[in-house]
């Protein structure tokens, strides 16, 4: 059993650079793997890996400046989600593109996932899903709105361009993890929104608490490793990657006949020439000979990054 923790903090790192080869040295020690993002504002990331090695490394990172009591979201995957180890530096642990908006200096109101429904059942409340538009396909909350955007940094601009309809309404915001609505918030409370609030621990940690059998939310919910999705109770979900196009692949899509395994999907096939599925095709071969060697193939497309959580 492979343990899985995803965690962030915003935090103040004078020197983010100082950081990075200490956990990078105990990550690789201890048999961790996954993606850790270090930033003057602090650290984001998905790592896995042994409980004892999980556990060795969660110690340290609470040894940062300010993360002593760093929230941990675990869950446990059958084999190794990560093919790599990467510890990063950045200018944003989470990138939105507004250097003004600080989390530390106020964010909205945290909703505890026993009280969210409660919140999300107010007809009066306008419920935003702050997570980009491939992961809202995956799964959504009742009444979501879907601002549609590609990456985080397209936020700032659709809220703008909606400012008179979240004028004076009560605004409910949601993301996987909960790092994305920390900046959200504080961006729609700097421009002036006041009464916003946000799914504390985020959609990951309302599946992990809520029973399906009160839950609002719809589907499965996007992750940034190779699970793709999970569930209630963060079970394994349905979805796969496309090796083609790197988006989340439905058993409806696997049913098309546009799918094919390793190489392109419904929504890349049209996009996807010749050059790049012969390139795809042979990067599946040689991961179908790794597997039956028992070996990871190392060059083997994974999700996106864990920048966006």
């Amino acid at each position: 059993m492979i343990h899985v923790a995803a965690l962030y903090r915003f935090a103040r790192f004078p020197d983010p650079a100082a950081l990075r080869q200490p956990l990078l040295d105990l990550c690789a020690e201890n048999g961790v793997k996954g993606t850790l993002l270090l930033a003057r504002e602090g650290i984001n990331g998905t790592i896995a890996g042994p409980e004892d090695g999980i556990s060795t490394v969660i110690a340290h990172i609470r040894t940062l400046p300010d993360c002593a009591d760093i929230a941990v979201k675990y869950s446990h995957a059958a084999t190794m989600p990560f093919h790599r180890l990467k510890v990063r530096l950045k200018r944003e642990i989470v990138t939105m593109g507004e250097p003004e908006i600080d989390p530390l200096g106020g964010v909205g109101t945290y909703v505890a996932p026993a009280d969210w429904n409660a919140l999300i059942d107010d007809p009066d409340t306008i419920v935003i899903d702050t997570r980009n538009a491939y992961e809202v396909k995956v799964g959504s909350f009742e009444r979501a709105i879907d601002p549609q955007t590609n990456a985080f940094s397209d936020f700032p601009a659709w809220a703008r361009a909606h400012r008179a309809e979240l004028e004076g309404k009560k605004i409910a915001m949601f993301c996987t993890g909960g790092i994305r609505c920390e900046k959200s918030t504080a961006f729609l409370k700097a421009e002036g929104l006041t009464d916003v609030f946000h799914l504390e621990g985020g959609i990951l940690k309302y599946l992990e608490e809520v029973p399906p059998e009160q839950s609002r939310w719809h589907g499965e919910c996007f992750v940034f490793d190779e699970r793709v999705a999970v569930g209630h109770g963060l079970a394994p979900g349905t979805h796969e990657l496309c090796r083609g196009c790197r988006m989340p692949v439905s058993p409806e899509d696997r049913a098309s006949p546009l799918f094919e395994e390793g190489v392109a999907c419904p929504a890349c096939t049209a996009t996807s020439d010749a050059t790049k599925r012969a390139a795809a095709a042979e990067r599946h071969r040689q991961v179908r000979l790794a597997n039956a060697r028992g070996e990871t193939h190392v060059g083997a497309t994974a999700a996106k990054g864990a920048h966006s959580k």
